[in-house]
């Protein structure tokens, strides 16, 4: 490697490295040595081959100048051919050498990726919801490729570079030292010359990195939220088209001035670089050339000292900013294993129970709830502020208690905040209780495990969140190995075969980031029909038809009679309306349930339910109607067209 090309990875590297670099730690080390003790052999060979291409690049050097020797004192042509044989064998070994030590560079790099990401992913999946509401989904994101590839690079990089150039540093500056010590002393001289500019311009461009940086992550999230869905309505409806392009101009065109400044100062620095590099070597020829007339000096071993002069500078420049490198592996590292020391506060029991079969009861016993502080599910760097908030930790679920037999219907109505959803969460072991007891057909459910959970209950949200992917892939989400015939009967079922059959692809069709290509209610009958094709023996409906309109609402309404069939449920419901033939209704206030009973008992208790239906249907006749006029957003309505 050239003296201008090692010093732009030296520049390189201040430049890119984490600018907040924690103080070295040996655990962190430990953990890493292993993390990598799965690839050891590999790492092995890989320093060993690297150890021969160092060999191999101080050879070449020393060959060429036997055969100025040669030239000179005119040996025979057969020692010139030979010397030169042997420089084509060597060049011939350093390209085989060169290409199997990349190859298991890339093994062993791509393997370690491999193996992060998916701990990490892994991990991640069984963190609590809590994590994901808290956690920006950039930051996370960037865990799994920015640091993970900086981890990675500690591997395939940074420990060959530093290894092979200790290797050739050493061997380099004993055959220097033996051809001439003086020259060798000289051109260490100038040596500060050569590296400190590198890291002084590192730490200006290193600044000049993070500000385009900053701008490029504001431009990116200002075009991620302008461009989504909701986000393009929302500026269509209220935003201001030339303020908003005026400021995303104005940050492009800093993008642009920092630029074209990076530009001009990395121009300047290599146009110096290019003058020092001219310099030792017209020393080294100069110096050399002199002792060589005098003849205390051979010229082969000018050329010789000319050629190793890059072989000493390069791997020393390296070793310089070769802390620069390890301190930012050390950081990836270090971040990559903040997220996997995050200990998930729900875990699966080693010998877990199945739920019992036939018809499941749903019990909530003195059911307690605080939701958990930041600090148990969260870091404030995945939420990228300064410190994590310190609320949290209050009670927000008081000693609720009920029990749904096999069958019935379990309605909770109650204000905002009330605690539905909250206590509904619990069920599925989205979060666990504090005390008390949730349990399904008599089993508590922290005894159960994860996959009796998901093949027992089934949950329909007010959103109907849907992947960016095919109807046939949301649909498979419980059962992947459904059979088409499967698929459509469950569609047919949710009252969404009709339009899924008029289609172009069918159940190919691509449904759009979130659904958004779906209206709210065919989305919301999409999710339903992967409830049906799931077969839980328990439903939890939260607010399905919350954000309905009326025509939307009946439709959803006719569905979720399909899907509520025969199976044990816990609707959470806003609209009156529709939890009026439940078996019990629970009014929640406050995380407390202050009223239960029928539709019909409860209208003459004349509580707080009463309170709620007399608001509700003040405007609308007494059988409900009103309710399903009061819906409007969640999605463009049945009657527009379906999908673009």
């Amino acid at each position: 490697m050239s003296m201008e090309m090692t010093a732009w990875q030296a520049l390189y590297n201040s430049r890119h490295a984490h600018q907040d670099q924690h103080p070295f730690s040996a655990a962190t080390v430990r953990r890493i040595v292993r993390f990598a003790h799965r690839h050891h052999r590999r790492l092995l060979a890989f320093l060993l081959l690297s150890s021969v291409l160092a060999v191999l690049t101080v050879a070449t050097p020393l060959l060429a100048g036997q055969v100025v020797d040669a030239i000179v004192h005119r040996d025979p042509a057969a020692t010139v051919l030979t010397l030169a044989g042997v420089i084509a064998l060597i060049a011939l070994a350093e390209a085989a050498v060169g290409i199997l030590t990349r190859w298991l560079s890339a093994h062993i790099g791509e393997g370690l990726i491999l193996d992060l990401r998916t701990a990490v992913y892994d991990h991640v999946q069984r963190m609590p919801v809590a994590f994901f509401t808290r956690t920006r989904t950039g930051a996370l994101v960037s865990r799994l490729n920015n640091d993970v590839i900086g981890a990675q690079r500690a591997f395939s990089s940074t420990l060959s570079e530093v290894f092979s150039n200790l290797v050739t540093l050493l061997l380099t500056l004993g055959v220097m030292l033996n051809l001439s010590w003086q020259i060798t002393l000289l051109a260490l001289a100038l040596l500060p010359v050569f590296v400190l500019p590198a890291r002084r311009m590192g730490a200006r461009l290193a600044k000049l990195e993070r500000e385009r940086a900053d701008h490029n992550a504001a431009m990116s999230t200002q075009m991620t939220e302008r461009f989504s869905a909701p986000g393009a309505t929302l500026v269509k409806l209220f935003g201001r088209p030339r303020e908003e392009s005026a400021e995303f101009a104005a940050r492009a065109g800093r993008v642009r001035d920092i630029g074209v400044r990076t530009a001009m100062v990395q121009e300047v620095f290599f146009t110096a670089l290019t003058l020092v590099a001219a310099l030792a070597l017209a020393l080294v020829y100069g110096l050399g050339g002199y002792y060589a007339l005098r003849g205390s000096l051979d010229p082969g071993a000018v050329v010789s000292l000319a050629l190793l002069l890059t072989r000493l500078y390069a791997p020393l420049t390296a070793l310089a900013s070769a802390r620069v490198e390890v301190m930012s592996a050390l950081v990836s590292f270090q971040r990559v294993f903040e997220v996997l020391d995050l200990k998930p506060l729900i875990e699966e029991k080693e010998n877990a129970l199945p739920v019992p079969e036939g018809p499941v009861s749903v019990e909530f016993e003195d059911v307690r709830f605080s939701y958990p502080a930041a600090e148990k599910v969260s870091l404030a760097s995945l939420e990228e502020v300064a410190t994590l908030d310190t609320r949290g930790g209050e009670e927000v679920l008081h000693g609720i208690s009920f029990r749904a037999e096999p069958g019935q219907m379990v309605a909770l109505v109650g204000s905002s905040g009330a605690g539905k959803s909250t206590l509904a969460s619990l069920a599925p072991r989205l979060y666990d209780v504090d005390s008390g007891a949730v349990r399904l057909g008599g089993v508590d459910v922290r005894d159960l495990s994860a996959a009796a959970l998901r093949q027992t209950l089934g949950m329909v949200t007010q959103d109907g969140h849907l992947f960016h992917d095919t109807i046939r892939a949301n649909l498979l989400l419980p059962r992947p190995g459904a059979t088409d015939d499967e698929l459509w009967a469950a569609l047919r079922r949710a009252r969404l075969d009709g339009l899924v059959a008029a289609l172009p692809d069918g159940l190919d069709t691509l449904v759009g980031e979130r659904g958004y290509r779906l209206s709210g209610g065919e989305r919301q009958r999409l999710t339903i029909a992967r409830l049906l094709l799931a077969r839980p023996r328990v439903v939890l409906l939260d607010e399905a038809t919350a954000h309905l309109d009326s025509t939307s609402e009946a439709a959803v309404q006719e569905a979720l009679t399909e899907a509520l069939a025969g199976r044990t449920s816990v609707v959470i419901a806003h609209r009156l309306s529709t939890v009026r033939a439940a078996d019990l209704i629970l009014v929640l206030e406050d995380g407390r349930i202050v009223e239960r009973g029928t539709h019909t008992e409860l209208l003459a208790a004349g509580g707080r339910y009463e309170e709620l239906h007399r608001t509700q249907f003040s405007e609308g006749s007494s059988d409900g109607e009103g309710a399903g006029r009061s819906g409007g957003g969640g999605g463009t309505g049945d009657a527009a067209p379906a999908i673009a």
